[in-house]
Order: structure tokens, then sequence, then C-alpha cells
């Protein structure tokens, strides 16, 4: 039997722990198909030129033994979270449930091991969990003597281990196969793809060298998680202190999250630090990962939105390695208070009974069973307009492309033909403060009131079309290009700080025939435009919307958000539209 877990810890790092550590959604729980022992193991280990303890559990199903072996899963936490995390110990109870070995661990900095918090850096999280493989593959013992030899082995020193987990726990898996080519599947689950563009986005196409717009409750938020450890774990692990920039990440970490919160952005300093976030996310070491994967990624999510799943997805597609990806509903923004019916809870166990939870084990019975199972389309993402819980998930062989254009006309209008384009000009004008509100990062999390969307007079600029004659279903990413005018912007985006360029936030709205507006999952495209002399265009973050009958859609640039650092400075905004030359609205749009 399975020992009691420890779940006290304090709300707002539970909050934070995410990945999978809140109820994600409620149906029958599927029946245990077997017992399982469960042994608390201490491994000591060289990360990063340190020595560090980790603390794991090792997950033996019923029966199995050198002579019957069984694949193991290999799992770790989510930020801020630990092995004991309602839903990391899920994953241990259930995949050995389902007969399979599993090694569940605290990863470097959280729980009870040791080591600082290194963002899931290949070179350190990464040869960290490379040594939990020695173990499953009999070549190592954990620190109290204990040694496996009943994992199955593809040869020797090479166990079959598929890893799953999310967020945090979904970018070690990637890091780790990136480094030990024995790890067999992987299931990385609401993760990221680039760090750069998750703490510090910029939505223009083409501007890998320009800063965005620092997202800062959505960081500081996991920074103080990360710094309030003692609050979570009394007596720390000597290795866990940094005596230099802060308290408990590794320095660079840190000195990346104070550049980012200065609002400052100059060229000397800038591009080394974000080119180090940049170093330790998956778009930097992807053409090493082998293993199948398959990615699960949330709508309901601001902090890891769509696009970086995407972006995981057609990497790996182009590098041959085999890969499918799935756009489930909750995400870090959305269903963990509130669930969507029949899908996936690792918690109540509903893995069978669970479109993605079928897909998973689907996923694992193919590569790790190595049975000839049909693991799925390459492509599967969550309809919340479908009443039928067992029909909501649509499938396509490939991600839809953007193929409908609307056009920006000079009266506010979006057209469907740039012959009706209006000629005109319209301008807005930030204000010192932020004027636009999209979303309370955390409030979802905390279960906390967040006020509705809302953009202030004279701070933005929309474009509204005519009500829908039918139904009209967006999947994926909508692209926008624009050419704004600001004479002070052009003036000052060539100071050496590119927090001096104009910033604007794009987003796309559904508008009903009363009038009340939705922004889908409260998502926003910041961004810095690389110069205002020039057209550009943006990518909007990836959406899967019905937009009904009679509905409009309204697509809006904003002079600011408050979830995030915008403009320094007054920077007045004027668009012209003209029938040859006006901005162009494109939307991924699925054929009736």
């Amino acid at each position: 039997m399975s020992r009691p877990v420890s779940r006290s810890r304090a709300v707002l790092a539970a909050a934070l722990g995410v990945a999978l550590t809140a109820p994600l959604a409620l149906t029958a729980p599927a029946a245990a198909t077997g017992q399982y022992t469960v042994s608390a193991l201490k491994f000591t280990v060289q990360a990063g030129g340190r020595t560090c303890t980790i603390d794991a559990d090792l997950y033996r199903p019923v029966g199995v033994d050198s002579a019957r072996p069984a694949p193991a899963v290999l799992a770790t936490n989510g930020f801020g979270g630990s092995k004991n995390d309602g839903s990391t110990d899920a994953i241990g109870k259930a995949f050995a449930q389902r007969g399979y070995v599993g090694l569940v661990y605290s990863g470097l900095g959280f729980g009870r091991s040791g080591c600082l918090i290194s963002l899931d850096d290949p070179a350190i999280d990464g040869r960290a969990a490379a040594q939990m493989l020695d173990f499953l593959a009999g070549k190592r013992a954990a620190d109290d003597g204990t040694s496996v030899d009943y994992v199955t082995l593809d040869r020797p020193g090479d166990p079959r281990v598929g890893m799953i987990g999310g967020s945090y726990g979904g970018a070690i898996q990637l890091a780790t196969a990136s480094v030990d080519h024995r790890v067999d599947a992987l299931v990385p689950m609401i993760t990221w793809n680039d760090l750069v563009y998750s703490l510090d986005p910029n939505n223009a196409v083409g501007a890998r060298g320009v800063p965005g717009a620092f997202k800062w409750q959505w960081t500081n938020g996991f920074y103080l998680i990360g710094e309030g450890q003692p609050l979570l774990q009394p007596s720390l692990d000597p290795s866990r202190i940094n005596s230099r920039t802060c308290l408990h990440f590794v320095s660079r970490a840190c000195d990346t999250i104070r550049t980012l919160n200065s609002g400052r952005y100059p060229a000397d300093r800038t591009a080394e630090l974000l080119d180090y976030a940049r170093s330790v996310s998956p778009v930097s070491y992807l053409h090493r990962v082998k293993a199948p994967t398959l990615l699960v990624q949330g709508q309901a999510d601001t902090l890891f939105n769509l696009n970086e799943a995407t972006a995981t997805y057609k990497t790996l597609k182009a590098h041959g390695t085999p890969v499918k990806m799935i756009w489930q509903s909750w995400g870090h923004s959305g269903g963990l208070t509130d669930p969507a019916s029949g899908e996936l809870n690792l918690v109540q166990g509903n893995l069978e009974s669970s479109y993605v939870g079928q897909r998973i084990l689907s996923w694992f019975d193919r590569h790790l069973r190595k049975r000839n199972v049909d693991t799925g389309p390459a492509f599967a993402y969550y309809r919340d307009w479908i009443s039928d819980s067992g029909s909501r998930y649509a499938t396509a062989d490939r991600l839809p492309a953007t193929g409908r254009k609307l056009y920006l006309s000079g009266d506010g209008k979006l057209v469907d033909n740039h012959r009706k384009v209006v000629r005109g000009s319209r301008s807005y004008t930030n204000w010192l403060n932020p004027t636009s509100h999209s979303e309370s990062s955390v409030a979802g999390l905390l279960g906390v009131p967040d006020p509705g969307p809302y953009d202030t007079k004279g701070t933005y600029l929309g474009w509204t079309s005519e009500p829908l004659g039918r139904t009209v279903d967006v999947v994926g990413a909508p692209r926008a290009t624009l050419r704004v005018l600001s004479p002070k912007a052009e003036r000052t985006q060539h100071s050496g700080d590119a927090a001096d360029k104009l910033v604007l936030f794009a987003k796309l709205y559904d508008v009903a025939p009363d009038g009340k507006q939705t922004l889908v999952h409260r998502l926003v495209a910041p961004v810095r435009v690389p110069d205002v002399t020039k057209p550009f265009t943006v990518t909007l973050p990836g959406i899967v919307h019905r937009y009904e009958k009679g509905h409009r859609l309204r697509f809006v640039i904003a002079a600011s958000d408050d979830a995030y650092l915008g403009n320094r400075g007054i920077k007045p905004v004027t668009v012209v539209s003209a029938p040859g030359d006006t901005g162009v609205l494109e939307l991924p749009v699925v054929p009736e």
C-alpha cells in the first residue's frame, strides 16, 4: 500500500507549484489495476559542480521482479512543489497501478532535494535526472544501498523509461532527453519552449534580437516562491543557499530577473542575460531530443500559451523526432478550480476515461511496452462549445493554416475585402500608468476574483467586423500585419536602450449581439516594435474558439496592459488606412 503524503503547504506556494498540483477535472476515477509498494530513497548526485541530495520515492508494482521486469516512469514536480504534491505522487501511484515501476523525485532546489534552482538547465537538472536513469538501469544504488534489477532493459545499462509531468516537470523531460538518449518516451504538459518568450514576450515576427514586454506578475510570483523556500522547507540543505546574488536560484537566473524588473534593456547587458534564459530552454536543445514526444498544452494558459507547444512540435518534427500534440482545456490560467468534465485528472486516476489519459496510456503502451497500438492523430484540440464530453476533441493530421483575411479600415471596421477599406487615420496615446487590463495573472490559481478585461478610451484602437453570417471556428494563432506612425518612438528607438522602442498589445475579442466583449482566455500579444518606420507582423497567442453566428470579431491594439511592463515615456500612435495600404488580420479558420 502507498504511504500517506503531506500536503501542508502555503496557499500561494501550492497555487504556483501548479504543473499538475491542483484538481484537473472530475470524472469517475478508474479502478486500480494492481497494488504496489513505496520506498523513500535518497541519492547523492553531482549537478552543476555541486554535490547535493535528491529526495525520491520508488513505486514497485506487486509481482514485478528480475524474472518479470517492467518499464519505468520517471517524474518530478512543478515549480514550487515536491514529490509529495497530490499530483506528483499521483503519477507514481497511477502508473504503478498499471504495472509500471515509478520513480518520482523532488526537483533540484525543491522539497527536500538539494542544489540551487536552475530552471531545468540540461547541464544541471538534466544531468541530475540522468543519474536517476542510472539507478533504474541497475548501474548505481541509492544512498542506503537500495538497487533495482526489475526494470526492463533495452540493453545493459539502458532502462526502458518514459517521463511525464507538467510545467517545470514538463521541461525537465526535454532537458533530460537532450543529454541522455536512454529516455524512450516523453509526455511534457503545459510547459515552455523559450523562457524569453514566456517571461518577456515579443510577438513581432522576426524580432529575435529585440526584447519584449516583461510579464512581471507571473515572473515575480514564481521568483518569490523560489526565494521563499525556507517558509516551505525548514532546515534547508546548505547546497540550496546562494550566498552571492540571491538566496535559492543560480546567479544568472537572479541577474536576469533583476534586469527584467528594472524596465531597462541596455544593449551591453540585456542580450547576455536573455541569451542565458534561452540557453536553458528547449528552443536551444530540441535538436538533440530524439525520444518520441506527446505534447499536451493548455488553452487556458497565459504563462505558457499554445504557441510554445506549437514551436516545440514544429522543431521536433523538422528534426525527424516522432511527435504529436494535444491542446487540452486547462492550463495555468484556468480549469484548476472549475475543471471541464471529462478532462484528464491524474489525482482522480481517470486515465482510461479521459481523452488525454487514453492518449498517454497508448503512447506509453507503444513506446515502453512495445505494443502495436494506435497512438492517435498528429493533432487534437478540445472544443468548449461541444456539450457532449465524449466528443469534445477534434482531430487533424496537421495544424490549421492562416487562411481568412480581414482588413483594417480607416473608419474602425474590420472588412473582408481590401476594396471596402475606407481611407482614414485614427490615433491613441499611452499614459504613464497602465490603462488596459487583461488579467491578474495568479488570480485563477488562487481562486480570487479578477476584473473583466477592459481598455480605457483614447488609449487603444479597435476594428470591428459586421455580424457573422455563420459560425466561425478559429483554431491556431491569428496574425496581424500592421504599420503605425509614432514620431516620438521614431526619435528614441535608436537610443541604445531597447526600452525606448514602441510597445503595444494586440488582442482579439468576441463581441456578442448585446455588446458584451470576451477576450478569449484573456490572451494578449505584447509587441516591442523592432523599427517603427517599417511594417511589422504580429503572431497572436493560439486559441480554439467558436465565433457564433451574429457575433462580431474585434481586433484591438492597446497602449498598455497592467500584467506587463510597457512603454517608457509618452508615445502617441497613429494608424493610417487606405484601400491599397492597410493592416491585415489573418485567421486560421477550420472549414465547415
